[in-house]
């Protein structure tokens, strides 16, 4: 593989593996299996059958909790500890190699990053959505997020320059919009805390002028 695909590669299944780390694992070990990709030394490991069987049964768990407000949120959070490092640790892995020790560290503190950019943005974006009632918006982001990782997954092999500069420019995005990620987390959790209260969301008061 050259540099660009390598590089594709890494930053690529580390931008999937924060949105769904398991239809990552599931679809490289299957394309990888069946011959219709090739996988470097580092990440064979992911053709193992325990391995898809693992990740196509995990994929399934997600597909269903993805989908029900509130239990989603819950999802991502406890999967802050898995999709970060398994983003990390496909990134080393494409690397890993005869290349520089150096180089092998820094691909995978920039897989880190990314796989953070993405999970991030992807679990603000739901707690976000989760302040409205209605379960339809969630079902579009499950299923648009879910239709984006086999997309990336499909551009990585096939217009791998393309999805270098879609994942470079996702991050820089997610950095720039982080103090906006703050405010929308505080507004959503508490929305969140008065639906469980039985409150009505709160909503930003509008003034309108009065006859007098």
């Amino acid at each position: 593989m050259g540099v660009i695909e390598t590089l594709s590669l890494a930053m690529g299944t580390a931008w999937t593996s924060g949105i769904n780390l398991y239809a990552t694992v599931a679809a490289l070990g299957l394309a990888g299996r069946y011959e219709l990709i090739h996988l470097p030394p580092g990440l064979e490991v992911l053709m193992n059958p325990l391995v898809i069987g693992f990740a196509c049964f995990m994929y399934v768990i997600e597909f269903f909790a993805d989908k029900v407000p509130y239990v989603d949120s819950g999802w991502d959070a406890v999967h802050t500890f898995f999709r970060i490092p398994a983003g990390a640790a496909l990134a080393y892995g494409t690397v890993a190699g005869d290349v520089n020790p150096a180089l092998q560290l820094v691909a995978t503190m920039a897989g880190g990053g990314v796989a953070l950019a993405a999970h991030g943005t992807k679990a603000t974006a739901r707690l976000a959505i989760n302040a409205s009632p209605e379960p339809f918006t969630n079902w579009a982001a499950s299923i648009g997020e879910d239709i984006a990782v086999f997309a990336g997954i499909w551009t990585i092999f096939n217009y791998p320059l393309l999805m270098l500069f879609f994942v470079v420019a996702f991050t820089a995005t997610a950095i720039w919009l982080v103090p906006k990620f703050f405010y929308l987390i505080k507004r959503a959790v508490a929305s969140i805390r008065a639906w469980f209260r039985g409150q009505p969301p709160q909503t930003s008061a509008v003034k309108t002028p009065t006859a007098g």
